[in-house]
């Protein structure tokens, strides 16, 4: 899968969703807060669109009695049964060693007209590549790779 443009980032305003299709697969592509993430829109439990669920966050539990909810706009969970994915590396919540969900890279670059200033600023966030920003600041064209993480052992 090469490069495809899916979107501007306007069309994106941090908390939406946009689904897509890419050469006859359906992704997910998500801002949060910013960030952008794309997920590939079929749940591996029973193929339900995966990014039609709802977008949340998750509650921990560091002691008896004690409850925090974290991670808001970053747990996706399925519409037909609930599995939950983190969106920021497809990983199930339930069981990451085992059970993800494909994801994408995505990349922001100043809009075509634009060309003499495009610059791809890649950051990093654990294992994952997030959104990459034009130095002059303008809001550009979100477009996806495939990205395919580093196997996990368990």
């Amino acid at each position: 899968m090469g490069r495809h443009v899916v979107g501007t980032v306007a069309e994106l305003p941090p908390g939406s969703r946009k689904i897509v299709d890419v050469e006859g697969r359906s992704i997910g592509v998500f801002n949060v807060d910013g960030t952008f993430y794309a997920l590939r829109n079929s749940c591996p439990h029973q193929a339900a669109p995966l990014c039609r669920g709802s977008v949340k966050g998750m509650t921990t539990s560091p002691g008896p009695g004690q409850y925090q909810y974290v991670r808001e706009g970053e747990i996706l969970r399925c519409p037909w049964h609930g599995w939950e994915f983190d969106l920021t590396n497809g990983r199930s919540i339930f069981n990451p060693h085992r059970v993800r969900v494909r994801s994408y890279q995505v990349t922001v670059e100043p809009p075509e007209d634009d060309a003499a200033t495009r610059e791809r600023v890649p950051r990093t966030e654990g294992d994952r590549p997030t959104l990459g920003r034009s130095s002059s600041g303008r809001q550009g064209i979100i477009s996806t790779t495939r990205y395919s993480p580093s196997r996990v052992t368990g």
